[in-house]
């Protein structure tokens, strides 16, 4: 890795100049973070889990023709990814009543939502990823109303397939986080999913008994961040389970 040119290092990831033009190889490293980086560890495994999830969701969104940034994992912590350039904006989609909001509105944990409600938040840690809202948005000059259109017509789509995926083996699917890039094919731009999709950007609930398989584990400190993240990756066929065979979707390669 030392021969490599670093673009980036974040709390969970580190970016290096990929091997052909336009590409980068993403690194997922083992650093559990919460609270805008206040509460630290280093959970073993961890980056080889949400390596392997980000790949399976990623993947599943390019076979049904909503774009990514995804292109191949290289091995058990590296995935082969398009350079986009990040809309400094986290699109966040709910569809039950959880954390910030939770805590916000004063609606109690756990309460299914009317409709996915689609929120935004400006990507700067050292604001602590502040709520904005579209005015703010286009008044800034980080998006135009063509980009919000495009950027909420993803996160919707992105949505179903989360949710239909995650109800098939017995998991609610309380709300996630994701990033949109821009992308130039000649002079069109297309906006694509990018960063990652795992259990440490979405929350995760058991349907039969509400355990959370998410980074609540880490920052609530309701157990072993480890072994829910793999219990999401044994349901979805991301890992085989102990004894021989896979249930659900297919292991992916």
């Amino acid at each position: 890795m030392a021969r490599r040119k670093l673009i980036y290092e974040g709390k969970a990831k580190i970016l290096y100049e990929g091997p052909e033009p336009g590409t980068v190889v993403q690194y997922f490293k083992d650093d559990a973070t919460a609270f805008n980086a206040e509460k630290k560890d280093v959970i073993e495994g961890k980056g080889v889990l949400n390596n392997r999830l980000s790949e399976f969701f990623m993947s599943g969104l390019n076979q049904i023709g909503v774009p990514t940034h995804f292109i191949r994992r290289l091995n058990m912590r590296e995935q082969l990814v398009r350079s986009v350039e990040i809309i400094p904006l986290e699109v966040v989609v709910r569809n039950v009543a959880a954390g910030s909001l939770s805590k916000r509105l004063g609606i109690e944990e756990g309460t299914q939502l009317p409709r996915p409600i689609i929120e935004f938040y400006y990507k700067d840690d050292s604001l602590g990823d502040p709520l904005v809202t579209e005015e703010h948005i286009i008044a800034f000059g980080w998006a135009v109303q063509q980009d919000l259109d495009d950027m909420v017509a993803l996160a919707l789509r992105v949505n179903d397939f989360l949710s239909g995926v995650m109800l098939g083996v017995g998991i609610r699917l309380v709300d996630f986080k994701i990033e949109i890039g821009r992308v130039w094919d000649n002079d069109f731009q297309r906006l694509i999913v990018a960063d990652e999709i795992s259990p440490d950007s979405c929350r995760l609930w058991d349907i039969a008994t509400g355990r959370k398989l998410d980074k609540d584990v880490f920052r609530r400190d309701l157990g072993d961040l480890a072994d829910a993240y793999t219990e999401v990756a044994r349901r979805l066929g991301v890992m085989p389970k102990s004894g021989g065979g896979t249930t659900g979707p297919k292991l992916v390669h």
